[in-house]
């Protein structure tokens, strides 16, 4: 697909669609060096795709739920007959391992697509009845409409498809903007699947916030929208759908407390936290890169950390033993290095911290120790390859400063005393606790936060239903 410096099309009403517009480039993080050019979709273009949706969608959502179930189980297919394909653009184009792509995340994307067809078959809704005498009530599901969807760029083509697999397999049609720096496998999916759905189920346009992102959430066709991104940008989505009343699904960012008592397996545990605390460079909203260390084993839990950090290898995203790839732009690098700049005294930099002489957009893996709660980096999301270690004292303390952010979105909890971690995770008030474990997630279990880590759940029968309206029948028995 994208090579050298191709410019690529939007897709739109199941075809490619030239802009005419300006360009921008996209970068492999890796080298920095440029990939292709993307368009800056206008709101002409936007308006194109918009109603492209809107034209598809009275066909699509008189599908049955077998014919929708049916067209989302090709796709799978063709996730899994291009992987290899996708694989290499999603290495080059987000920097990430290829190996990680190939083995973690690509069987997952085929199995969400899988979850979201048999799904598509299994709405349930109250029973129909006599509520009333004389009268017989049911209930239907029925799709939305036209939906708006942004992804972000640390899992382009994975949040893509946990955004518009749930939207199609309740009849719904879809606009998606993926990040403006990641746009390579969602539009070559789109491609694929057009041999499958019919033209205008699934568009896909590039482009940055402005123009391209605003002129779709203001869009007055556009019925409901979706985005996976940050709080500030959440925040903005909400606030423009006040206008119209548009229906939101947000699912925001995190910063996920990993509270270590001490009495668990200290070598498997860090192990574990550490392998994804930097997973993807640290960029995922549930990293776990706020650990909260019982004092007893404090000391051991911050070399344990740096001891794993430093066995990570940094380098080419196509070589098969690389672990740790880039951040996503110069941009997101230096972001992360402000907030080690501007660390507080206090803080100690263990291992890691520093930018290394090498093309693209690389920071070595970190750890801090002796946070404060207060501090910048405990109550905002750094999005790196960064992990922070706190000491608490007692199971009360660490709850109140898990829970003491503006987040909720992923946490976890590491002891083997049962009555322990099921109070905990009790108490913990956020969107997924994990025991004993961090990160692993299922399609048939709900993803989403509690806070400013947005509403609406990602994955799961409960996804499905936040892409569709409940309408009440009542008929008269006289």
């Amino acid at each position: 697909m994208a090579t050298n410096t191709e410019t690529l099309c939007n897709f739109i009403d199941g075809e490619r669609a030239p802009s005419d517009g300006e360009t921008e480039a996209i970068l492999n993080p890796a080298t920095g060096k440029e990939l292709a050019r993307a368009p800056i979709s206008s709101a002409e273009d936007v308006d194109r795709a918009v109603r492209a949706a809107r034209r598809a969608f009275e066909g699509w959502s008189a599908t049955t739920p077998a014919e929708r179930a049916g067209a989302l189980l090709a796709v799978a297919d063709l996730v899994e007959d291009h992987a290899e394909e996708i694989a290499r653009l999603e290495a080059l184009n987000a920097g990430k391992p290829i190996e990680a792509v190939t083995n973690d995340e690509l069987p997952v994307m085929a199995d969400n697509l899988r979850f979201f067809a048999g799904a598509a078959r299994c709405l349930e809704g109250r029973a129909a009845g006599e509520y009333m005498q004389g009268y017989t009530s049911f209930t239907r599901r029925e799709a939305v409409g036209v939906i708006g969807q942004v992804t972000p760029w640390n899992y382009p083509l994975m949040m893509a498809i946990w955004k518009f697999a749930p939207a199609l397999a309740a009849g719904n049609t879809v606009v998606l903007k993926p990040a403006e720096t990641t746009p390579l496998t969602t539009l070559r999916l789109a491609e694929l699947a057009a041999e499958i759905l019919p033209p205008g189920v699934l568009n896909v346009l590039t482009g940055p916030g402005r123009p391209t992102g605003e002129a779709l959430i203001n869009h007055p066709d556009v019925d409901m929208l979706a985005l996976t991104g940050s709080v500030d940008t959440g925040k903005h989505f909400a606030r423009t759908a006040a206008d119209t009343l548009k229906r939101v699904h947000l699912e925001l960012g995190g910063k996920a407390p990993v509270i270590v008592f001490d009495d668990v397996g200290m070598e498997a545990a860090l192990e574990t936290i550490a392998g994804t605390g930097y997973y993807n460079a640290g960029q995922d909203c549930t990293a776990a890169t706020r650990v909260l260390a019982a004092q007893s084993v404090y000391d051991d839990v911050v070399a344990g950390l740096s001891e794993q950090a430093q066995g990570l290898v940094l380098g080419d995203t196509l070589a098969p033993d690389t672990t740790l790839g880039p951040l996503n732009s110069a941009r997101q690098r230096e972001r992360v290095q402000g907030f080690l700049e501007r660390r507080p005294a206090a803080a100690e930099v263990v291992t890691g911290g520093a930018a290394p002489a090498r093309p693209g957009f690389y920071l070595e893996p970190t750890v801090i120790a002796g946070v404060g709660q207060e501090d910048e980096l405990i109550q905002r999301e750094i999005f790196g390859p960064v992990i922070t270690v706190q000491r608490f004292t007692e199971e009360a303390q660490a709850i109140e400063w898990a829970n003491a952010t503006r987040y909720g979105l992923a946490s976890s909890v590491w002891t083997r005393d049962v009555g322990r971690a099921l109070r905990v995770s009790k108490a913990l008030r956020f969107g997924c606790v994990w025991i004993n474990d961090h990160i692993p997630l299922v399609s048939e279990m709900p993803h989403g936060g509690f806070k400013e880590s947005g509403y609406g759940k990602d994955l799961s029968v409960y996804s499905l239903e936040d892409y569709t309206v409940v309408k009440h029948v009542m008929a008269s028995l006289a």
